[in-house]
């Protein structure tokens, strides 16, 4: 698996750990203004679900499949999807096996390594969700939802998502894992310094 040779960058003690609270939402923002514009319902949808990703607690399937009933609207639970799934216009094919769902558990698991970076939990996380590609629908919301919750768990919020929002990652690629960390990593200390300047 890709995901093993991806040279995560550990955790280092720094004074800049520990929760961040900018005066600006960056998802909450990009919601309300990106997704509402897209189609209201799907904002409103992703809103109600971020809700619940600060919220809840530990990382798995059963947890996701809460956040994307609201994301899709489904009046059910959405389900493992039970066929091949495709992505990026057929470009990204992901498979399905009698295993997928206890695979999965396992990666989302692994969120609370404290030996790698917040940033590089985070991205992992994401990354895992679309390598699984659970749903047949909205598995880039998910994955979306899930580094929050991951960042969330931290006490940490944004105060933007453009850069792991509006840039494609391949779940297969190491570099472009390492890109999105690097994403994170970025609006992170862009937010950190954010409400360094408020408090100063």
């Amino acid at each position: 698996m890709v995901r093993e040779t991806v040279p995560w960058p550990e955790h280092e003690v720094s004074t800049d750990d520990g929760p961040v609270l900018p005066a600006r939402d960056g998802a909450v923002e990009e919601f309300r203004f990106f997704d509402t514009a897209v189609d209201a319902a799907r904002g409103a949808g992703l809103l109600a679900a971020l809700e619940l990703v600060r919220a809840d607690a530990a990382l798995d399937f059963e947890l996701i499949r809460g956040w994307q009933q609201h994301v899709l609207g489904t009046p059910e639970l959405p389900l493992l999807r039970t066929h091949p799934g495709f992505a990026k216009g057929g470009a990204e094919r992901y498979g399905i096996g009698p295993d997928t769902h206890t695979r999965l558990d396992t990666c989302l698991a692994q969120a609370t390594d404290g030996r790698l970076s917040l940033a590089a939990r985070a991205a992992r996380a994401h990354l895992d969700v679309c390598f699984f590609h659970p749903f047949d629908d909205g598995n880039a919301r998910a994955a979306l939802l899930t580094l929050l919750f991951v960042l969330a768990r931290e006490g940490v919020t944004l105060d933007s998502v453009l850069l792991i929002r509006r840039f494609s990652h391949r779940a297969d690629d190491p570099q472009d894992a390492l890109g999105l960390c690097g994403s994170v990593k970025f609006h992170l200390e862009q937010s950190r310094a954010s409400v360094a300047q408020l408090d100063g």
